[in-house]
């Protein structure tokens, strides 16, 4: 069975009593080479990421990138998922339906690297943009804001070429540290958060974002300064 074929349906009512123990390890077999073609899609887009930003440090003396941080779901994400959302139990639905099973986050000093790097990234001839969606420019309503973008990526195996989508957010520092705070407040509350903490929240998304427009207009500033030589 390739990765293209079906898998047994997946339900509760479906026990590990259903299957031999060979198709087990089959199944784990496709499963695992499955996942292992979105860690190498991932690590193409670390990669690129990664080449862009020792150019600019080489070239302009300036890293647009903070930190550069990537995940792959697991097994049990990835089926509460195909349950959740009714997607079918084979390969190349999950594909088409999932497209977050790899994700690369890329953690900026200011919104305006941000959406160049976004710019930089898509604009290569092997990247090809599937879905964009910018919570910067739009915020969620709860203050969440990041520039998202499913990405199409060729990997290239013994067996030929693949193409695999993969998650790249691009956001500031503040906004990635609201977002950590945010989710260990959600997963403390089991996402039933108290009301006067989401307003605290949103009031913290707005200060994280009028900090993030002072820091640019300061670094802007001190980038047009003529440099002070040192004798």
């Amino acid at each position: 069975m390739t990765t293209g074929e079906a898998l047994p349906p997946i339900s509760i009512a479906n026990t590990l009593q259903t299957y031999s123990p060979q198709q087990l390890r089959d199944l784990r077999d496709q499963f695992q080479q499955f996942l292992l073609e979105y860690r190498f899609g991932m690590q193409e887009i670390e990669t690129k990421l990664g080449i862009l930003r020792d150019e600019f440090q080489q070239l302009h003396d300036y890293n647009p990138i903070e930190h550069l941080s990537s995940r792959l779901k697991s097994p049990d994400s990835i089926v509460e998922k195909v349950v959740r959302k009714g997607v079918d139990p084979e390969f190349a639905s999950i594909r088409e339906s999932i497209t977050d099973i790899a994700g690369v986050r890329v953690t900026c000093s200011f919104v305006q690297d941000a959406y160049r790097l976004f710019d930089l990234l898509t604009a290569q001839d092997d990247i090809t943009v599937r879905l964009v969606k910018d919570y910067i420019a739009e915020p969620k309503p709860n203050g969440y804001k990041s520039l998202h973008a499913i990405v199409e990526v060729p990997v290239f195996l013994s067996t030929g070429r693949i193409t695999v989508p993969v998650e790249v957010q691009f956001r500031t520092i503040a906004m990635d540290f609201w977002a950590s705070l945010e989710h260990k407040i959600y997963y403390k509350y089991a996402a039933n958060v108290p009301q006067e903490l989401l307003a605290e929240l949103k009031d913290a998304a707005e200060t994280a974002s009028e900090l993030d427009a002072r820091m640019e207009r300061l670094h802007r500033e001190v980038r047009q300064r003529p440099a002070v030589v040192r004798i």
